[in-house]
């Protein structure tokens, strides 16, 4: 039989899988693809991870023999220039004629370059493939300003790929009121836009360009309003045209406003000719993002195997961190009252933005939007997608749940789900699919389950629920899971912790060569660096750990934007004198620091530069400060009201209870920050509920609440025991703080510790009163060790030579400072550093 001639115009994503999808489904066809770009398909969705050190090869999509093996003749750098659909053949770049019996339409969309008067000066870029990023990247070399014209998807990844360049005077253009405008509502784009520039980018909104100025080379921007931007180099990233060229040229039906228009089979007007992607047109409307373009390969790779399966359209839902940042949307997003119940939650201070719209009568969730935490979104969207019915308190799927432990099972909330939900929307794969992978012995982690059902490998967005579902479907079969710390160890955190315990182990490089591989990573050195300081709180700087910190950590201080250092001298239970105050004050006015009063009840001096910082401490601890760890992952703060001391309603002296708890807890490192608070009396002025640990005064006693987190995802502690004195309740903290150390994930907060935890806060309450594990005794005993070797970090750091000379910017001039830090005023003080360019030129 006859093998029919498929050719494929476009080697981008979607021509890539609809190849692979082809060739999974049936070896009967013969193949050629024609690529434009001089390499094979590849990622175009990470695409600004070719500035973070990723090479081409690493994007590429196929291995670099995979065309041949599935004997697909593959011409790259040949486009296709011409098409007779009379004849059926297409016309290449080498001026060969090649027949078609069928001919597939992947040929994507290209940037959208508006008709700016100047738009082809040099240092005028689009962002689109590897040779555009290759042009950017050599000439951000010698750029010190740059621009981006287009504040949608496309445009804030091209103004991230600019500051990983070290273009850090970098600005947004938009022609729109708001950043995202079809993603996101006004008051999500406002917590974005403002998030954003906390990061140092301007943001320009309501901006129509009217010409680029410059003789021969890119100088400014001028805009309709009269005003104008100094800028040496500009990207272009204002949205995308299909590419339908070819399809035009040779008589194909397309939009009035582009696009190949097709069927629910992606057929053309042409019973021979299809399209795919972004050039095809379903319905009057071009889908921008990969998974639909993926379940139009699908649907044509079907088609022409005989399967019947139609494109009915696709939901847009979507999920990025955009420098850092989470951005999400999902199902009816902007619908609004009085069509819907809209429940908003927002948090300025973190920049926190979380939006769900609920069916009039509470049973389902229809759509939502997410900015700067958007951890929910798998289920929010799954939830959404079923129409799985409601509890009687849906602001919960923002907020948290209030009740005890509803998700102490790691599948929680996934095992609702009916099997037939789609978990990876980019290459269709149900939670059944997956689930089914595992059970049947085929899978036991992520990348078996990439592997065997490509799950995971598109956006990547679905990857931390297919975890949650190899690690529930793998507890179901009564299987031991272990969650291992990356690939140079290969043991869970708490593993780790033992073992460095057993064989005493006191540095970074004794634990890799005794319990791992290779040089280790990101993710393992900042890790083991915790797990040392939490066993043994020796100085972190000592014994070569210095390497292995986090930035944070290696400076003792908080890095903030532009350069600048914080200092956080501890305040136990926000009681300071008046002498105290005025050495503050008196440190902040030499040293320039802008001075502000925390939630937690102490003072943050920032600003100062990184040679100044032991100059401050060493004034601080002449005073009597010490290191407030506001750089660590350990305790910040304990907070109180001023208690029976002073208010007529306080029960007990809560701010004596605070500081003794701040003072025995401080310095001790744990799998994340946490923070404690005292109150005097049921009125919760200290607000303990909020907090990992909260106490709260009783007539009998204190009432001990554990587990709560404040920030971008509140959620109000438990309580753990009532009316206890003064030396059980710490006895009770003791026990609780030395379970959380050894059994938490790293960077796991005591709220989400518990949620995982099976049996939830009764579990956790028979171990830490009644002791069920037996190790009361040895917790108790362990913190006290910590306890007792406590120093101040920054009190060794001012007095060791060896570690005080790391605290300068410039080697060979420790007294010089940083020259390209400077600040701006606001409210009579220095608001922030700002990167100083005259210094640069």
């Amino acid at each position: 039989m006859k093998q029919l001639k498929i050719i494929v115009i476009g080697n981008g994503m979607v021509g890539y899988k609809f190849c692979e999808k082809l060739s999974a489904k049936s070896p009967s066809f013969d193949l050629t693809v024609f690529g434009e770009e001089p390499r094979r398909a590849y990622d175009r969705v990470h695409l600004s991870e070719y500035f973070a050190g990723k090479t081409a090869d690493d994007l590429s999509l196929s291995a670099a023999n995979w065309y041949e093996e599935q004997n697909i003749s593959l011409l790259l750098g040949n486009p296709v220039v011409r098409i007779n659909r009379q004849l059926k053949k297409v016309y290449a770049a080498d001026g060969i004629a090649y027949p078609y019996d069928i001919l597939v339409f992947a040929t994507g969309s290209g940037a959208f370059v508006p008709n700016i008067p100047g738009i082809d000066k040099e240092g005028v870029f689009v962002y689109r493939t590897i040779e555009d990023l290759d042009l950017i990247r050599e000439y951000a070399k010698k750029s010190v300003t740059a621009s981006v014209i287009g504040g949608g998807l496309l445009g804030l990844e091209a103004a991230k790929a600019l500051i990983d360049l070290g273009i850090e005077n970098t600005s947004i253009i938009e022609f729109a009121p708001r950043l995202m405008p079809r993603q996101i509502d006004a008051a999500g784009s406002g917590m974005l836009t403002s998030k954003l520039a906390q990061l140092g980018l301007q943001i320009h909104l309501n901006k129509n360009t009217s010409s680029i100025e410059g003789e021969g080379r890119i100088s400014a921007l001028k805009f309709s309003d009269g005003e104008s931007l100094p800028v040496d180099m500009l990207v272009i990233s204002a949205g995308i045209k299909p590419r339908d060229e070819l399809a035009k040229a040779c008589g194909i039906e397309t939009g009035p406003r582009g696009g190949i228009v097709v069927d629910e089979n992606m057929q053309t007007n042409d019973p021979s000719v299809f399209a795919i992607g972004e050039c095809a047109l379903y319905e009057g409307m071009i889908y921008g993002l990969i998974a639909p373009g993926y379940e139009m390969a699908e649907v044509l790779a079907s088609s022409l195997c005989g399967t019947a399966k139609t494109f009915t359209g696709f939901d847009m839902s979507t999920k990025l961190k955009l420098i850092g940042i989470d951005v999400a949307s999902f199902g009816d997003n902007f619908i609004t009252e009085p069509d819907c119940r809209t429940i908003i939650f927002e948090n300025k201070h973190k920049g926190v933005y979380k939006r769900i719209n609920v069916s009039n009568d509470g049973q389902y969730l229809l759509g939502g939007i997410l900015i700067g935490d958007a951890t929910a979104y798998n289920l929010l969207l799954q939830t959404s997608s079923n129409k799985i019915v409601l509890s009687e308190n849906p602001e919960e799927l923002i907020l948290g749940s209030r009740g005890a432990a509803e998700c102490s099972n790691p599948g929680a909330g996934i095992t609702a789900l009916p099997d037939g939900a789609l978990i990876c929307s980019c290459e269709g794969i149900s939670k059944g699919n997956i689930c089914s992978a595992v059970a049947d012995g085929s899978c036991e982690n992520i990348d078996d389950i990439k592997k065997c059902t490509k799950a995971g490998t598109g956006c990547g967005g679905c990857v931390p629920m297919i975890k949650d579902l190899v690690t529930y479907t793998l507890k179901s079969q009564g299987k031991y899971v272990r969650n291992v710390i990356c690939e140079h160890f290969n043991y869970s955190r708490q593993e780790l912790f033992d073992l460095i315990h057993i064989h005493e182990l006191k540095s970074y490089d004794q634990v890799l060569d005794a319990l791992g591989k290779n040089d280790g990573c990101e993710v393992c050195k900042p890790l083991v660096s915790s797990l040392l300081a939490s066993l043994w709180n020796e100085m972190i700087l000592k014994k070569g750990n210095d390497v292995a910190q986090d930035s944070n950590d290696r400076f003792l201080a908080n890095i903030q934007k532009g350069g600048s250092y914080s200092v956080v001298p501890r305040i136990p239970g926000g009681e300071i004198t008046p002498d105290k105050l005025i050495i503050i004050g008196s440190v902040a006015k030499k040293y320039n620091l802008y001075t502000k009063i925390t939630g937690g009840q102490r003072i943050d001096l920032f600003g100062a530069h990184l040679n100044d910082l032991p100059l401050i401490w060493e004034e601080l601890i002449a005073a009597g400060f010490e290191s407030g760890h506001a750089y660590g992952k350990g305790l910040r703060t304990v907070k109180s009201c001023v208690g029976s001391t002073w208010c007529r309603f306080g029960l007990h002296d809560s701010v004596s209870f605070a500081i003794r708890i701040e003072e025995r807890y401080r310095g001790i490192r744990a799998p994340h920050k946490f923070k404690s608070a005292v109150s005097g009396c049921i009125r919760e002025c200290a607000e303990a509920q909020s907090k990992d640990f909260g106490i709260i005064a009783t007539e009998k006693g204190w009432n001990l609440y554990v587990c709560g987190n404040g920030g971008s995802k509140p959620q109000h502690a438990l309580l753990l025991a009532t009316d206890l004195d003064s030396d059980t309740c710490i006895r009770y903290i003791d026990r609780f703080l030395m379970f959380y150390i050894r059994t938490a994930d790293p960077l796991t907060r005591t709220a989400t510790w518990l949620n995982k935890m099976e049996g939830g806060i009764d579990y956790l309450r028979n171990v830490i009163i009644n002791d069920s594990l037996g190790m009361a005794a040895q917790w108790e005993y362990e913190i006290g060790n910590l306890i007792h070797s406590y120093q101040c970090e920054w009190k060794e750091a001012v007095e060791n030579p060896a570690i005080r000379k790391r605290f300068s910017h410039f080697v060979n001039a420790p007294e010089e400072k940083d020259p390209t830090i400077a600040f701006v005023e606001m409210r009579g003080q220095k608001k922030t550093a700002e990167w100083n360019i005259s210094n640069q030129i």
